[in-house]
């Protein structure tokens, strides 16, 4: 199970290279998509079976949302390819907080935006990704 961001990274940019050999991975990070993460927790088993675990990129082409196994977090299937010229309308809502922050993020098909909710390990990341996606620093 992979559990250090930087082994996280490579397994995720291995799974991006090994589907397009030509697009070079920027910026990746680890979300979970649901309602709050602080009360999933309190609800346990039950309350974790709403919650579902993404790995965002931003490459040089477009901005891939992979889904994540709960178990091994390890990147499965790639579930969106958003052209990056899309993606830019897609982010909305962005609140820091001191351990997770959170935004949200209209996937496609989709009828309201996903709850992303993001660890703070991944916070240098999460500004580096909305930069790129939105085109300013969000602060």
């Amino acid at each position: 199970m992979a559990v250090k961001k930087a082994t996280i990274q490579q397994q995720v940019a291995a799974a991006i290279t090994e589907a397009n050999p030509a697009d070079k991975p920027l910026v990746t990070i680890q979300a979970v998509a649901g309602p709050s993460v602080w009360l999933m927790s309190m609800l346990g088993v039950i309350g974790q079976a709403f919650l579902t675990y993404y790995f965002i990129t931003v490459t040089e082409q477009a901005v891939l949302v992979h889904k994540a196994s709960m178990l091994s977090n390890r990147p499965k299937e790639l579930a969106f390819a958003i052209p990056r010229t899309e993606a830019t309308w897609l982010v909305s809502d962005v609140n820091r907080n001191t351990l997770w922050s959170w935004f949200r993020f209209q996937l496609p098909g989709q009828a309201t935006p996903a709850r992303m909710n993001v660890h703070r390990i991944w916070r240098e990341e999460l500004d580096q990704l909305l930069d790129h996606i939105v085109g300013q620093p969000v602060t």
